[in-house]
């Protein structure tokens, strides 16, 4: 359905795009996993990003984690600066919508996701696990996004 712009209702229709990060579940406990603290992944990719660009940041968990590491998001130089620090992961649990250091059951208001955060010069957005391991588990994320510049774009990691 078309507004009287003929733009899409919705974020779309205002500018915004939406992307989705889907990767692997945490398996923390073997080696370079999702999840592993001191492994290559102990920061996984989510969103790629080009140019610069406006992002709210949301995870929605799927299955309860396992192991209480802290898991932040954000970007180099700031990896707990889109999504603060839940400091026990085991506390995001099924159906929660994680956006802060704390996480709620949904439904949630899109107000509650924090920002509209600058993304610059094509910092890539990634979940760091610390702390302990996370062993199992799995949270998705959205990213609602416009770009800033003529070449911003968000793309997310998709694991299968």
């Amino acid at each position: 359905m078309l507004n009287n712009d003929k733009q899409p209702f919705g974020l779309a229709g205002e500018g915004w795009e939406v992307e989705f990060a889907r990767p692997l579940a945490f398996t923390g406990a073997v080696g370079n996993t999702r999840g592993d603290k001191d492994g290559t992944k102990s920061t996984q990719t989510l969103f790629t990003v080009t140019g610069s660009v406006l992002v709210r940041i949301f995870g929605v968990v799927t299955t309860t984690l396992v192991g209480a590491g802290t898991l932040e998001v954000g970007v180099v130089g700031a990896t707990a600066g889109l999504i603060a620090q839940v400091a026990d992961a085991t506390t995001l649990a099924t159906s929660d919508i994680w956006l802060a250091a704390t996480s709620a059951a949904g439904p949630r208001l899109l107000s509650d996701v924090l920002g509209p955060y600058i993304v610059p010069n094509g910092l890539t957005i990634g979940e760091k696990t610390a702390g302990t391991d996370i062993s199992a588990g799995q949270i998705y994320y959205i990213c609602i996004w416009r770009p800033l510049t003529s070449d911003g774009k968000v793309v997310g990691t998709v694991e299968v």
